[in-house]
Order: structure tokens, then C-alpha cells, then sequence
């Protein structure tokens, strides 16, 4: 089972929720079956009659790891979250991902030298931005970060080595 939530940013409480199951070969949304036709015009481009209505829908940009979707349906913005049932239990048991995400320090995940350095104290990075370059065995290592944070100061400068487990940044 998923549990999709829909934000309309343009409508004051424009949130609403769907339980969506699959049995079989047929869905059910909210415990209905969901008896409408998809087609899927191109990549990010579909076609969906339901209830009688029929709707025009985009995908503009999907993040598969926060599980979110930026869709288009018939010319108005919609953000989604899709949750499934581990998602819905860690929540209720008040392990929620951002505070998962957290991080504290980023450690060397092997030996090598600090090519370069993207950041600077003080910085505020977001999950993904790259924080610096690790060269081992020839290779170049690019760190990215795991979560949100501020840099709080760097342990490391570009040129130098470092060993595995080393910490070379920390965060407030």
C-alpha cells in the first residue's frame, strides 16, 4: 500500500491524501477500484480519464530517493509524496528521514589525497552538493553530502593525505 499525498501551493489547504492499493491486476484508491484508462504519450507525458474527466499529466522532476514527484495535471502544479508502509511505520514510530539525515562529521571512506574542496566554513549544503574530491589509486572519489547542514569547520586542506575513517568536516 502507498499513502500519496497531493500539495496545491496555489490553493490555501489544498492537501489531500489517497491510499492506493494493488490487488491483483486492478488498483484501488481509497479502497475503490480504480476503473479509469492511462496512456502514456511520451517519457514524462500522460493521458488519464477518470470519473469521467479526463486529465492531461506531466512529470516535471521526480527525486526517487525523498520519494517525491513535481507533476503538471491539466496546467496546474502539483508536488506529491509517496509513502510506503515502512515509511508510515518508521513515522509513527517517530523515526522520520530528515532527522536521519542529519550529519554531524564526514569521514574518509578510504585512504588518499584531498585533490580539491567545495565548500568553506560556514557554507550551508544540501543533500547531494558536492564537498570535496578524494584521489585514490588513481582514481577521483567525489563526496557528496548525505544530508543538510552548515560546515562548521574543515579538517582537511586540498593536497593532503588522508586515512580511512579520518574525519574531514564537521557540521553544526
Amino acid at each position: 500500500m502507498l499513502k500519496i499525498t497531493v500539495n496545491n501551493d496555489s490553493v490555501p489547504g489544498g492537501q489531500h491524501s489517497y491510499d492506493v492499493e494493488q490487488q491483483g491486476e486492478s488498483w484501488l484508491v481509497d479502497k475503490k477500484l480504480f476503473d479509469g484508462d492511462i496512456e502514456r504519450l511520451s517519457e514524462n507525458h500522460y493521458h488519464i480519464i477518470w470519473n469521467n474527466k479526463s486529465y492531461n499529466v506531466e512529470l516535471l522532476e521526480a527525486n526517487l530517493t525523498e520519494k517525491t514527484f513535481h507533476i503538471l495535471i491539466n496546467g496546474r502544479q502539483y508536488t506529491t509524496v509517496a509513502k510506503d508502509q515502512i515509511d508510515i511505520l518508521l513515522e509513527g514510530m517517530g523515526m522520520h528521514t530528515k532527522a536521519a539525515q542529519k550529519i554531524n562529521h564526514v569521514k574518509a571512506p578510504m585512504p588518499g589525497l584531498i585533490q580539491s574542496i567545495s565548500v568553506a566554513e560556514g557554507d550551508l549544503v544540501s543533500k547531494g552538493d558536492t564537498l570535496l574530491v578524494l584521489v585514490a589509486m588513481k582514481m577521483e572519489n567525489v563526496i557528496k553530502a548525505s544530508g543538510d547542514g552548515i560546515v562548521k569547520s574543515l579538517k582537511v586542506s586540498a593536497g593532503e593525505t588522508v586515512e580511512k575513517n579520518q574525519v574531514m568536516l564537521e557540521f553544526q
